[in-house]
């Protein structure tokens, strides 16, 4: 079962962000007016983002009611609570009574052999703090990463965000006190040699360097400081997740559906405030950011095609993100990403005609030989369990 649940994980996430990784790639090119007089790029992130977190929050909310049992409460079923088994009636000899198995309900409360389930309430400011932190982290850091792309191509993005190894492992280091295994630093090792290779051979032109007939170090720089920023923020961000599956009982889409809630709470108020010009975090000259998403759309509306399918494939991609969260962990979700976007950057080379030198492609195959070596070992590792449990089943059975 463990298996057959991360292959439908896999499947699932590599199949929707693909699609993702194209529709993001086409927004951050100019579009043709209606009249096909000039073109423009789509300078805004956040609305981008709204329109992502929004379809996030009713895919996991439909998720929910979906998969919900008749003796779930609300508070339960949003994962602001969860049931308390009943404590064992001791028998006269001292052992704790055992269950018939029989179950009914009173006044909506379950009940086992006559004995109440009652609810357990979380400290739920705290949990609902923890998920506003993650939606500030993620509402924070998607434009730095959407900016990069006007200094560094997609192919030079990709792999440079295979680099969230780095982050992950640091902020849950520096964040929560927890350890890794020495082969996680040699993988670390490998992907920052492959990423430096890879950006340092590369003499492709991004988008805007094209636009301006040179691509100078200050706008390499620009684009790699945009890139770090938005990885610092994504390993911060990974690292709380985890820390809120460590400490509630939760689901990973109960996660998905508060998170992506708070998300859209918060860039539908920064889009409508009348906010003056910020870089990265606000590009937009004039008015709000609302209606300047609006007014480019009614002006290009051959956005639409792409900014749809970014946020369908982006809101069902974090239905399988957070299935596997949940029961694998940051780690094992960073190193499916990671493989995903192998495919991502050859998918890229091949629709957008990318042109890689020898160099680069060295650098992509240390990468991600890197990730081969956590993936080996993480292979090895379940099935030296698996031997194990197997081992002991046998034993119980002997005696």
């Amino acid at each position: 079962m463990p298996i057959l649940r991360l292959g439908l994980c896999v499947a699932g996430v590599y199949s929707m962000f693909l699609l993702w990784a194209v529709a993001q790639e086409r927004l951050s090119v100019p579009f043709q007016t209606l009249d096909g007089s000039s073109s423009d790029k789509f300078r805004s992130p956040l609305f981008m983002g709204t329109c992502q977190s929004a379809l996030s929050a009713i895919s996991a909310l439909l998720y929910l009611l979906i998969r919900r049992r008749p003796s779930q409460t609300v508070n339960h079923m949003f994962g602001l609570a969860y049931p308390e088994k009943p404590a064992a009636k001791a028998t006269s000899n001292g052992e704790p009574s055992k269950s018939n198995g029989t179950s009914i309900t009173h006044n909506g409360v379950p009940k086992t052999n006559g004995v109440a389930h009652h609810e357990r309430i979380f400290p739920t400011k705290w949990l609902l703090i923890r998920y506003f932190q993650c939606a500030f982290l993620i509402t924070s850091g998607s434009p730095f990463g959407f900016a990069a792309l006007s200094y560094i191509t997609y192919p030079a993005m990709v792999l440079g965000k295979s680099c969230k190894l780095v982050p992950v492992m640091l902020m849950n280091v520096l964040l929560y006190r927890r350890r890794f295994a020495p082969y996680k630093y040699l993988v670390v090792a490998m992907v920052t040699l492959g990423i430096t290779m890879f950006m340092g051979f590369g003499n492709e032109k991004p988008s805007r360097a094209k636009a301006n007939g040179d691509l100078s170090a200050y706008a390499q720089l620009t684009g790699i400081t945009y890139l770090l920023i938005n990885l610092a923020i994504d390993g911060a961000t990974n690292s709380t997740q985890d820390e809120i599956f460590h400490r509630y009982k939760i689901t990973g889409q109960q996660m998905m559906f508060w998170i992506n809630l708070f998300c859209t709470a918060l860039t539908s108020l920064i889009s409508i405030l009348p906010l003056p010009y910020i870089p990265v975090l606000h590009p937009s000259s004039s008015g709000t950011e609302l209606q300047g998403a609006l007014d480019f759309i009614r002006q290009h509306p051959s956005v639409v095609t792409p900014l749809t399918q970014f946020a369908l494939t982006g809101a069902l991609g974090q239905l399988f993100i957070f299935e596997t969260l949940q029961h694998f962990g940051s780690l094992t979700l960073v190193t499916i990403t990671l493989t995903r976007k192998l495919f991502t950057m050859l998918l890229s080379v091949v629709v957008y005609n990318h042109k890689l030198t020898k160099g680069q492609w060295l650098g992509a195959a240390v990468v991600f030989a890197g990730i081969s070596v956590e993936a080996w070992v993480k292979r090895k590792d379940f099935h030296t369990k698996r031997v194990i449990q197997e081992k002991e089943k046998a034993r119980i059975k002997t005696l």
